[in-house]
This record gives structure tokens, C-alpha cells and sequence, in this order.
């Protein structure tokens, strides 16, 4: 009996083992199924993007007709890719099973699901989608304003918004700045209900839920920290702006109720006026701005020549005017794309751009390509908005500009002053972006222009011009060929405070946030890659955030800065 008793028990015990066996393998053969996935489709891929990349940089620097259909083309292969259904079908099973174990595995597995869910639709309507964008991203690209009979740039109207005191031609400036929207807002409604269609066919509700949901964000998580940033701004932004139009009333020689959106000082009271005694410009006209960021990121240990080397800095005809940074290939091949002239918004453009650069220049090799970049798309924001800020920092300016100590003490006071209301601006600002844009989706057929002006009084308190119906939403390019993205800059303005202060109390030991500007500290740097930069994707976004600074992303540490 007790014989056949421990004959049955190394049966049960070679049964067990070998069932441990077999799940162990099956597992094995999985991840060994997916890598080799993977390794097909990052061949496939990386050529590809980087032509698509190379085209759009040719188009965006260019004007030409022809770049513009090729990086179309391109990107329409790119997403023909991950429209294959066989592939997500054999992905999606993968997640499903819980099989994929290994850390990177798992991790690419995700973001590879997500690429290819939200291309899971009509080859036509994709088709369309891509073309259309690109054919409204080539107008906003060509097209000139045209004022008092003459074609002007955008960085001219921006001129006279800034200095003219004449009240008549800063409103012709200003609506000249519209005129794109009367051009494209029509194709950016049709584009708005093609995106619709396409994240129904998905199982979203609309586009802009599946962009953040794709994204690693949630509807809800989003929304409660946009109503925070409403709740923390709306008392200081009513106090701030109240002196603000108090300024710009007697600068223009009119009422505080008269004050209409051309007596801000750019196209959408984004920015900070400059109705403080500094002008700011004025520090940086006889500097070349190329050269003071060039020397402030290798004082980092953040060198940028190469990147510099590579990229096209100064505007001309057919141009794109609008800033970017492009990753062409994961390996360092990384460019910007400005228009800088040497003055303050400028300095802040540059720093900002190559704040994009270096995130993806010193990137780890040794990461999967297809986690090799930032761990969302708003912590790259983040870092560009950390060193944008400091073009508007009197110790930087001091440090880098050379300014003498009682000329900083004069420019301080109100420096600090505007530091606080651009960030009080730029939230409101975002919150009429985050908001419009969840209506515009929700529903694109209703009336887009009345809309937008009630969001514009109700965010930002500014008083809409009488009797106008135009679509003056449409001249904002982001809802094109950046959808459902502004809540992201709003995030990365909350990832800057929160990197900031962690550099303060960390790196430099101290409380007093105000004087830490990172010259000439390759520990901050250093920081930045190691914690940062070199773990590109490998974590989700607040995980990330949370090994890099010791806590998720707070509001706190922006209320902080710029609240208190």
C-alpha cells in the first residue's frame, strides 16, 4: 500500500513538473514569438519613418507642393502598417493571454497595441484623413496674411502687436493674424468628423477620448487636473489681469471696457504683454540667441552643435513659421526648425526647441527602439518648458548676458512679476484649448465661432469683439496637425515645476528656487539623462515621473512657483 502510495506520488510530482515545463515553454515560445514580431517590425518601420520624417522636414523647410504629397504618402504607409489586422489580431490575443511576462517585452507589446488599435479602420477614410491633414497643413505653411495691400510674415504682425500704439493698426494686425481661418476652417471641420468616424469604428466615443485613452491618459484623470488648474488660477489670473488691462488701457489711451483682443500683444493672449518698464528685447538684440543656447547646453554637459549643425534656424519664403523639433531616427540624428531673430521671444523659442533636442539626442542606445523616446509626449513639453523659462529669468539673464548686479536687482522685481503672469496667461490660455476642443469633437456642427468667444470670455476674461462672426478658432494650428495635444503642454508646465524644484532641493541643496538657473552645472544635465532622457518609454509617464522626482505629478509644485 505504501508502495503504490509513493509510486502515485511521483507520478502526481512528474505530472506537476511537467506541466511547469510546458507552461514555462509555452510562455518562452510567446515572448520568443513576440521579440521576433518585433524585430520584423521595427525593419519595416524605422526606414520608413525616417523617410517620412526627411519629407516632412523637406516640405516644412521648402514650401514645395511635391514634399508635402510624399511625407503624405509615406505616413499613409506607415499607417497602412499598422492597420494590418492579422498582426493586431495576433497582438491583441498576446495582451489577452497575460503571457508576455518580461518587463520590455510587456512594455513594447502595450505601446505596439495601442499603435495599432487606433489605425484599425477603413484604408478610405485613412486615406483621407492623412491627405486632408496634410493638404491644411500646407496652407497654414504658404499662407500670408495680407495688411494694407501687403503679404506679411507672421513674426511682423507679432511686431506690431508688440510695439504699435496706433489702436486701428494693431486691429488690422490683428485680424490679419485670423485670416488663415477663413481658409481652412471648413477642411478642419471635415477632418474633425473624419477623426470622429474613425475612433467610432473603434469603439470610442470620439476622437478626442481615444486620444488621450491611446495616449496612457485618462478622460477623467485629464479632466480633474485641467478643473485644478482652473480652481488654483481663476482668483490670481481675475487679480493679475484686472492690473494688466489697467496697463494696456493707458499705454492705448482708452478705457479698461475698451479693451478689445489687439490690445494683448499676440494674436490670442497666449503670452505674456510686455507692460512692465523691461523690455526684455532690449538684452537680447545685440546678442546672437544661437550662440548664448549653444554655450548654456554644453555648461550643462548637454552639448547641441550637432544637433545645430544639422538644423534650419532663420526664416525666408514658403518656410513653415511654426517651431518644431524632429527625432529622425532614434540614433541622434536630431533637428530644429526655428525662425529666430535676437530678441527675447526668440531666446525662449531656441532654448524650448533644443529642450525638445536633447531629450531625444541623449537617448540609451541600448533601450528597444520602439521605447526609445520620451515617456509621453507632455514630458518632452516639460523639459523644453523648464529651459524656456529661463529666458525670462534675471539670474540667467545675469549669468549668460553679463549684466551687472544692480542692473539684475532693477529688472527682478518685475521680472518675477511676469514670470508669474505668464504662467497665470498660459494656463487660461490652455484651458480654452483643452475645452473648446472636447466640444469641437463632441460636436463639430455647432456654432464653432460663438463657441469659441464664449470660452475666450469665460477662461482667459477677455471682452469679444462686437458683431464678429468669424472662425477665428480655425487660425490656431494645433486643432489640424496637432489634435487633442494642448492639455499636454498644460501637464508639461506642471512636470517643469516639479523637475525644478527636485533640481533645487537636490542638486543644488537649497530652498531658494528663484536662483537655480543650471548654468554651468553638468549635474543637472547628468540628472536629466540618467532619470530622464535615458529611459525614454520603459515606464509609463507617472511612473516615470515618480522614479525621477519621488512623487507623481502634482499641481503642488507649479502652485508653488507661481501661484503663492
Amino acid at each position: 500500500m505504501i508502495k503504490s502510495m509513493e509510486v502515485v506520488m511521483r507520478t502526481v510530482i512528474i505530472l506537476v513538473l511537467t506541466m511547469l515545463v510546458v507552461f514555462s515553454c509555452q510562455k518562452q515560445n510567446k515572448e520568443e514569438v513576440l521579440q521576433q514580431f518585433i524585430e520584423q517590425h521595427v525593419a519595416k518601420i524605422k526606414s520608413l519613418e525616417t523617410a517620412a520624417k526627411e519629407a516632412y522636414w523637406e516640405a516644412a523647410t521648402t514650401g514645395k507642393q511635391e514634399a508635402y504629397k510624399k511625407s503624405a504618402e509615406l505616413e499613409l504607409k506607415i499607417r497602412k502598417i499598422y492597420s494590418n489586422q492579422q498582426e493586431f489580431k495576433f497582438l491583441k490575443e498576446l495582451k489577452e493571454s497575460k503571457k508576455i511576462k518580461e518587463p520590455l517585452l510587456k512594455r513594447q507589446l502595450q505601446i505596439l497595441y495601442n499603435r495599432y488599435l487606433q489605425n484599425q479602420i477603413d484604408s478610405t477614410l485613412m486615406r483621407q484623413m492623412v491627405e486632408l491633414s496634410s493638404q491644411i497643413e500646407e496652407k497654414f505653411s504658404t499662407f500670408r496674411p495680407e495688411l494694407n495691400g501687403k503679404k506679411v510674415t507672421n513674426n511682423e504682425i507679432l511686431e506690431i502687436l508688440k510695439n504699435e500704439t496706433n489702436n486701428a493698426k494693431r486691429k488690422a494686425a490683428w485680424e490679419a493674424s485670423k485670416q488663415v481661418g477663413r481658409v481652412v476652417a471648413d477642411d478642419i471641420i471635415k477632418l474633425v468628423k473624419l477623426r470622429n468616424q474613425a475612433a467610432q469604428s473603434l469603439g470610442f466615443e470620439n476622437y478626442h477620448t481615444m486620444s488621450l485613452e491611446l495616449s496612457e491618459q485618462r478622460v477623467k484623470q485629464i479632466d480633474r487636473i485641467m478643473w485644478d488648474v482652473a480652481e488654483f488660477t481663476l482668483e490670481p489670473f481675475y487679480n493679475e489681469k484686472r492690473v494688466l488691462d489697467q496697463l494696456l488701457a493707458h499705454k492705448y489711451h482708452i478705457t479698461v471696457q475698451e479693451i478689445r483682443p489687439w490690445h494683448y500683444h499676440d494674436p490670442f493672449f497666449q503670452e505674456t504683454p510686455q507692460v512692465f518698464q523691461v523690455n526684455l528685447d532690449q538684452y537680447y538684440e545685440h546678442h546672437d540667441v544661437k550662440e548664448i543656447a549653444t554655450k548654456f547646453y554644453a555648461g550643462i554637459g548637454l552639448p547641441v552643435e550637432s544637433i545645430l549643425a544639422k538644423s534650419d534656424l532663420y526664416e525666408r519664403e514658403g518656410k513653415n513659421p511654426h517651431a518644431f523639433c524632429e527625432d529622425f531616427d532614434h540614433e541622434g540624428d536630431v533637428r530644429i526648425l526655428t525662425n529666430l531673430k535676437n530678441n527675447e521671444s526668440c531666446m525662449e523659442t531656441i532654448l524650448h526647441e533644443l529642450g525638445h533636442a536633447v531629450y531625444d539626442k541623449y537617448n540609451d542606445p541600448k533601450v528597444p527602439y520602439l521605447l526609445r523616446e520620451p515617456a509621453h509626449i507632455f514630458t518632452t513639453e516639460g523639459i523644453a518648458m523648464m529651459f524656456g523659462r529661463l529666458s525670462r529669468n534675471p539670474y540667467w539673464m545675469q549669468q549668460m548676458l553679463g549684466l551687472s548686479d544692480q542692473e539684475r536687482q532693477k529688472i527682478e522685481p518685475d521680472l518675477d512679476r511676469y514670470m508669474r503672469l505668464k504662467q497665470l496667461i498660459f494656463a487660461r490660455w490652455a484651458l480654452v484649448m483643452y475645452y473648446f476642443e472636447k466640444a469641437l469633437y463632441k460636436n463639430p456642427d455647432r456654432n464653432l465661432n460663438k463657441l469659441w468667444w464664449k470660452m475666450v470670455q469665460q477662461y482667459q476674461l477677455v471682452t469679444p469683439p462686437e458683431n464678429r462672426d468669424e472662425p477665428d478658432w480655425a487660425s490656431k494650428i494645433h486643432f489640424a496637425i496637432a489634435p487633442c495635444y494642448y492639455h499636454n503642454y498644460m501637464l508639461g508646465e506642471l512636470f517643469a515645476s516639479q523637475l525644478h524644484m527636485y533640481i533645487t532641493r537636490h542638486i543644488y541643496k537649497t530652498k531658494k528656487w528663484q536662483t537655480v538657473t543650471y548654468v554651468n552645472n553638468p549635474k543637472v544635465g547628468e540628472f536629466l539623462k540618467e532619470k530622464v532622457f535615458k529611459p525614454g518609454k520603459i515606464y509609463p509617464w507617472n511612473q516615470m515621473i515618480e522614479k525621477a522626482t519621488g512623487s507623481k505629478l502634482k499641481v503642488d509644485f507649479f502652485a508653488q512657483q507661481f501661484l503663492e
